[in-house]
């Protein structure tokens, strides 16, 4: 909900440099706990050799929804990093 809102306020033509810094900060600290947990992205890679995560909707290992966050925090990671770069060419709200 935090980023879309603030995806929200890009789009009206208002940037949060202070917001987008705390959600990427969040986003990236959650993101390496869900990588190297038990279980996690890590576990996925090199225990169960990658297997497809995409399948069925319902998780049925315990890896699959891990990695799925994970992937969904590096997208929001990347939206926030676009807005936080394009906010240096826009006017400013801190």
């Amino acid at each position: 909900m935090y980023s879309s809102i603030l995806c929200w306020f890009a789009f009206r033509g208002k940037y949060y440099k202070r917001a987008y810094a705390i959600g990427i900060t969040l986003y990236v600290g959650y993101a390496i706990f869900l990588f190297v947990e038990q279980n996690g992205v890590w576990d996925w890679i090199t225990k169960h050799d990658a297997a497809n995560i995409v399948e069925s909707m319902h998780a049925e290992k315990p890896w699959i929804e891990d990695a799925r966050e994970f992937f969904g925090l590096v997208i929001l990671i990347v939206v926030l990093s676009i807005n936080y770069f394009y906010s240096w060419r826009h006017r400013v709200i801190r």
